[in-house]
Order: structure tokens, then sequence, then C-alpha cells
């Protein structure tokens, strides 16, 4: 089968490899699409993501049609149209034309949208529907979600309007991502750029000259710090890009905040296939009853190193614009 892999070196380059075999519990899956991630490229630069590396294939969440099954997977039908976060649970990575699943991490992909749509969801759907409940927010809580127009944030913005929680705050850095949330139901009071001066101060006056009683912050760093700064004395700070500085963790540390650390991968290393599968089902009602729209998502191109590496680039120099970036498998 066509892939693109990792070499020895760390470059990536064309291949052509054989198609997986099948463990018994497995369904083989002809990818349709597939999404990157930001941890795509992490992994070939970075040494604490390059841990996370399990096959020369990278790539972690796909849709796609089932070709064919293990002896003892009986839960779907050849033929069958899924989508999945593959995470280290498949027999190689997405950017390839086949991937072997457990089918227990496998979900049916909600009818109403495209294979491209659903290649945009379960990396970032799983990770805000974690954050949605681990938090136990109530409607009257205040809270701040930053990077509010991307991947993950875009869906934590839908989860939360869904549920009619009515005090929300976002950050964006541009018009065009100002757009996407209010398309998706803020008002214009609710969306802060954070490119302004004076961000603390604006954050706080969205929020009525109030600290926050619940941070989700999705960009780190920098933003991290803001995000502390606005919390009040013993509120939650949700962390989910693990780029929290030294001065933030201070400043939470001293406000006696609740960190919670946000991460899918905790749900591989024990097992919880379930998670998986249960919260994909759960996304696919939502989509499907109109609850919740599908994400913005983009089409970099077909199966190719120059539409992996052009969608690497993107990324790394945050131009997706508040768009998911898709591959086409043809």
């Amino acid at each position: 089968m066509k892939a693109i892999i990792l070499n020895e070196n760390f470059k990536l380059e064309d291949a052509e490899i054989e198609k997986p075999g099948l463990k018994d519990h497995e369904v083989l899956i002809r990818i349709k699409a597939s999404g990157f991630n930001p941890i795509d490229y992490q992994m070939i630069e970075n040494e604490l993501e390059r841990k996370l590396i399990f096959s020369p294939i990278l790539g972690r969440e796909i849709s796609g049609i089932i070709v064919e099954k293990g002896k003892d997977a009986h839960q779907f039908n050849i033929g069958d149209e899924v989508y999945c976060g593959s995470g280290s649970m498949g027999s190689n990575g997405s950017y390839a034309e086949y991937i072997a699943v457990p089918e227990a991490i496998v979900a049916f992909k909600p009818e109403n949208i495209s294979f491209e749509q659903a290649a945009a969801i379960p990396s970032a759907g799983l990770t805000a529907l974690q954050t949605f409940k681990r938090l136990k927010l109530n409607t009257s809580d205040t809270i701040l979600v930053t990077g509010a127009a991307g991947g993950v944030g875009s869906f934590v913005i839908k989860y939360l309007l869904a549920q009619d929680f009515p005090n929300i705050v976002a950050t964006v850095g541009s018009e065009e991502n100002r757009k996407i949330l209010l398309e998706m139901g803020l008002k214009d009071h609710q969306i802060i750029n954070y490119k302004e001066e004076n961000l603390a101060a604006n954050l706080l006056k969205a929020n009525n000259h109030q600290f926050f009683d619940v941070g989700i912050d999705l960009v780190g760093n920098y933003m991290s710090e803001v995000t502390a700064d606005v919390l009040k004395i013993n509120g939650a700070y949700a962390d989910v890009t693990a780029l929290i500085t030294k001065d933030a963790h201070e400043t939470l540390f001293n406000k006696g905040t609740v960190i919670m650390n946000i991460s899918n991968y905790s749900y591989t290393m024990s097992k919880d296939y379930q998670y998986y599968k249960g919260n994909l089902e759960e996304i696919s009602r939502l989509i499907e009853n109109g609850i919740i729209r599908p994400p913005h998502y983009r089409t970099i191109g077909n199966l190719s190193l120059e539409t992996v590496l052009k969608a690497h680039s993107i990324l790394k120099n945050n131009q997706t614009q508040g768009h998911k970036l898709v591959m086409k498998h043809e």
C-alpha cells in the first residue's frame, strides 16, 4: 500500500509497504480521509512527543470503509462507513491507504456528513468532550476559553452553547476567527482578540469585571499566564496543551487552583477502548440530531508527501484560520 513514512533520519518520504495484517478483534479500514494534528510535526521535531512514535507512519484520526474483519470482530459489516482516533492503537498511522485497528475503538460515521468532515472530528472532539465532562461545570460558572476557534476550542464552544451556558468569554487572533465564533452563537462582547493591548483587563471587562471560575487553556505559554491571572481563588484550570509556564504554574498554585490535565493518550495506556468508541458515538448522535455542527475543515490535498509537508507547515506556522486540516485518500 502507499504510505508516507518517517525514515531513520526523521525525514518524511513516500513508500510502498505491505498492507497490515489483522488480529482477531481488529477490522481493516480503507482510509477515505485523515486529519492532521500539531503532534504530527511535533513528533518529528520534539524529544517529548517523539517518545509517542509507535510506527514510522504518522497520523492519528481517520474515516473510511471496513474492508476486512478479524475472526472475532463482529460489531461491523464489510462496507460500513466508520471513523476513529487510532492513536497508537492501530497497526500504523493514518498517512496510508489502510489501517488495522481494534473494532472496540471504532464508531459509525455520522450519516449526515462527509468522510472529510468525519476525519476532522476524533482528536478535537474527544478532547473537548473529555474537558467538558471532567470539569463538571455549572451553568452559572464563568468560563474563559483560549484559542476558541481552533479544533478543540470550537468543539468546546459548541458543547457549552448546546447546554445553554451563558457566561462564556473566548479569545481569538483574527477577524475571520471572530466571525467563526459569531456563527456558532457567541455574541460580539464575548469574543476578545488576544493581540490587543491590556488583554487581561479586556477579559475581565468582558466578564463584568469579575475573575473567572474556570479557564480552559488551549494555547499555553504566555496565554497560560494570562489565564492564571484572571482566574478566581480556588478556580479551575484545564490544561490541554502541557505548555503551561513556570510563572503560570506558580500563580495557579498560589491561588489554590484545581489544575486538570486533559489527555486522550491516558486512555490508550489503560486500553480503555470504550472511552473512544462511546464518546465518538455520542458525538455522532449530537451531529446527526443537529445539536452541534461538524467542524470547519480544509482539504489540503490527496495522500502524498507534498500534502503532508504542506499540512505540517500550516500547523507549525499557526495558519489554519480556524479550519481543521484534512487529507483525502483516493
